[in-house]
């Protein structure tokens, strides 16, 4: 069986298996408040993490690839006050969205040009920086799952 998106199509089954993680992390930890909570060493809340994440993914997938016109904050990202998690479940599902939504624009040989940011002030291919975007989501992802766990403890 052969398909034309193969490997775009598992990047964005990548993205969103582990937005899925994603989701049930701020759903498992036991107290709400415990998601904005400083552990020990760790210099950021779930939330914020939680909020980057979705921001970073919106931004490069979203509105760069997909024109969705999403609008990154990305101070907020880090500075603004505890939301409900409810509402951060909500910013996950955009982000699944947006996506599955800038993610159909792409096809495998899109791959192999160039991205229209120079993010690392260098060009780079779509795959070398989708590849980067799913890294970057795993990295904070572990970060999450370590601060949920730690504070269970």
């Amino acid at each position: 069986m052969s398909s034309v998106r193969t490997n775009v199509d598992s990047i964005k089954n990548i993205l969103l298996r582990d937005l899925d993680h994603l989701e049930k992390e701020i759903v498992n930890y036991q107290k709400e408040e415990d998601i904005w909570l400083i552990a020990q060493d760790i210099k950021n809340t779930a939330g914020h993490l939680t909020l980057h994440i979705c921001g970073n993914l919106q931004h490069f997938l979203g509105s760069i690839i997909g024109k969705d016109g999403y609008v990154r904050q990305r101070e907020e990202e880090f500075g603004c006050q505890p939301i409900s998690s409810d509402m951060l479940l909500v910013e996950i599902q955009s982000t699944k969205s947006a996506i599955k939504h800038a993610l159909e624009k792409i096809s495998d040989e899109d791959l192999e040009t160039i991205y229209p940011l120079e993010v690392f002030g260098k060009p780079m291919t779509f795959s070398y920086f989708l590849i980067h975007l799913t890294g970057h989501l795993m990295y904070h992802l572990g970060q999450i799952n370590y601060h949920r766990r730690l504070l269970a403890s």
